[in-house]
């Protein structure tokens, strides 16, 4: 088997891949300016050297069978490395060109991504960045899946698996209305505010995960009245007294002169956090995704 499967060619696990993303021969050969024909027969020719069916036509387009899935998967690396290699090589005759798929969590893209992206392409002109926000734990996901080159999240559980370097220092604050009793505090801990009632982010955002955690840890577990999808929401429902929560640093000081609130330290070793790239293998990275790291190291 290992032998036979050296007869695939780099074109037909191509044009099987856009198959299995079209889910459609027809539609294949047209993204790829090939007839149909000449596609069926590529995949009949993967099929006979397996020795199993990779798809399964049906009246709608084609299903991908499990042998097939496999062959999938393997595919898109294979492509994905040969990507790789063109992109770097191309950087000696053309520059850095190109696009860079980077998911990002909230915390990067609110507070630190905009300036640095636009200072790197000031820099780096040819190069477009297709930016995506995504949880933490979905920046990890879609990393290890190949649908983005590099991500940027918080150091949670399972970013271990990955090839990591530091990006920024992310200093968590509690936001308060003015007229709470702790809004003259100087600081203070999850234990003296443990018993309050908070605002609080979706359930898979890193820093909700982080306080349940420290909530538990503590014996005990957050009183959050209202879930919000964004840090604006988060500061706005602060603002009209209805919780407190914690916000970055960074995010909390630009309300502080438009909204009736007031930002109190935390001393806990957790409100400390960093924020880090992570990738599948540094040196398999585009040559552009690796510009951007490293312009990104350097600015720090």
């Amino acid at each position: 088997m290992n032998n036979s499967l050296r007869k695939i060619d780099l074109i037909s696990l191509r044009l099987f891949v856009s198959v299995c993303q079209e889910r459609n021969i027809a539609r294949a050969a047209e993204r790829e300016f090939i007839a149909p024909s000449a596609i069926s027969r590529r995949i009949a020719e993967i099929e006979a050297i397996i020795g199993l069916p990779v798809i399964q036509r049906n009246s709608r387009g084609i299903s991908v069978t499990p042998v097939g899935e496999t062959v999938l998967r393997h595919a898109k690396a294979v492509i994905c490395s040969i990507e790789a290699m063109g992109a770097e090589l191309s950087q000696f005759a053309s520059g850095a060109k190109g696009t860079v798929r980077l998911v990002g969590n909230l915390s990067s893209i609110v507070q630190f991504l905009p300036e640095d992206i636009a200072a790197f392409q000031r820099v780096f002109p040819g190069v477009d960045i297709d930016l995506e926000e995504q949880t933490s734990t979905n920046v990890l996901r879609s990393v290890q899946e190949h649908a983005a080159d590099l991500g940027i999240c918080n150091a949670i559980s399972g970013a271990e698996n990955f090839e990591q370097l530091p990006y920024r220092t992310d200093r968590l604050v509690l936001m308060v209305p003015r007229s709470h009793a702790l809004s003259s505090a100087t600081t203070v801990g999850l234990i003296d505010i443990i018993n309050e009632s908070f605002v609080g982010l979706g359930g898979e955002c890193a820093l909700t995960q982080l306080l349940a955690q420290e909530a538990i840890n503590l014996g005990t577990k957050l009183n959050i009245k209202i879930r919000v999808s964004s840090l604006d929401a988060l500061c706005r429902m602060v603002h009209v007294g209805l919780g407190i929560a914690v916000v970055p640093q960074q995010i909390g000081e630009r309300y502080i002169d438009t909204l009736d609130v007031r930002l109190v330290p935390i001393r806990d070793a957790w409100a400390v956090r960093q924020i880090i790239f992570i990738f599948r293998n540094r040196e398999q990275l585009t040559a552009t995704a690796a510009s951007l790291v490293n312009f990104l190291i350097r600015i720090q």
